[in-house]
């Protein structure tokens, strides 16, 4: 059995009675012969995998679509999120300073900058993210 691999991107989603529509734009490098020979209406089995900043697969469990280092900030900057660390006992101060530093040695990094090469580090920062949203809902 031969598959038929290609790149294409999301351009729409819309719903009709039968389900959804989903619209992908594909490169016309990119498409295979085969597809634009099978009859309008051809059934196909479809596996996608979503492709990261580095155009790697995304890990949906671990990058959760959001890069780590962007997450970091916003978490920090967060006081909802300084609050949960206090609460916790993670930080003596809820302030986004205290949240940075607490960051800094929990995660064994200099900078958010490492958090892309350090995918556990990154892995710890998306269980600490799921956990404080825990804390949200329950408060």
């Amino acid at each position: 059995m031969k598959t038929s691999q290609f790149e294409g991107v999301k351009v729409a989603l819309k719903q009709d009675r039968t389900g959804y529509i989903l619209t992908l734009s594909i490169h016309p490098d990119d498409l295979p012969e085969e597809i634009l020979r099978d009859f309008v209406g051809a059934r196909y089995q479809v596996v996608m995998v979503r492709l990261n900043g580095n155009e790697q697969p995304m890990n949906r469990e671990t990058d959760n679509g959001t890069d780590p280092v962007k997450l970091a900030g916003m978490l920090c900057r967060d006081t909802g999120f300084q609050n949960f660390l206090f609460d916790i006992g993670n930080i003596f101060a809820a302030s986004e300073q205290e949240a940075i530093d607490w960051m800094v040695e929990e995660f064994g990094i200099t900078s958010r900058a490492e958090l892309r090469s350090k995918p556990d580090a990154a892995r710890r920062l998306y269980k600490i993210n799921e956990e404080f949203k825990l804390w949200k809902q329950s408060a």
